[in-house]
């Protein structure tokens, strides 16, 4: 059994006569400073992004809501008042209502002030106005 040693049962070639395959600390050295220098160039980049996701889920919800006012009025021709609310919409014309990422409900409109009818939430603060993740998103900004 020549350049072959038994390990468990197991046949093992080895490169040379006595000596195990394997990587060395300067191998493993470089790979972890470049992991290091990947992690330093991304990670700050990926930091701010919880807020745009949260800002990006909102505009989504308010697009469904508006879908779903659209059939409610398809069906009724005309919006839900905002004394019925988003409310009346469930479950009909939407399985459950949404909250907006911060926990809150969305608001309703109708009539609206920026058009037909208004879908919006405050963002993070709960409060009207704002900037960043404070500032306000409804449906009259969206595409």
């Amino acid at each position: 059994m020549r350049n072959k040693s038994c390990w468990r049962g197991r046949l093992v070639r080895q490169s040379q006569p006595g000596r195990m395959r394997g990587f060395t600390l300067i191998e493993l050295m470089v790979v972890v400073v470049i992991l290091g220098v990947l992690a330093a160039l991304i990670v700050p980049q990926v930091m701010d992004r919880p807020d745009q996701a949260r800002a990006t889920k909102a505009k989504q919800d308010i697009r469904a809501i508006q879908a779903a006012l659209d059939l409610y009025k398809l069906d009724n021709f005309n919006y839900p008042t905002t004394d019925e609310a988003l409310s009346s919409l469930v479950p009909k014309y939407i399985a459950r209502m949404p909250k907006d990422p911060w926990g809150n409900k969305y608001r309703y409109l109708s009539p609206g002030v920026q058009g037909t009818i208004d879908i919006y939430t405050y963002g993070a603060d709960n409060l009207k106005g704002g900037t960043g993740p404070d500032q306000d998103i409804g449906n009259w900004e969206l595409e």
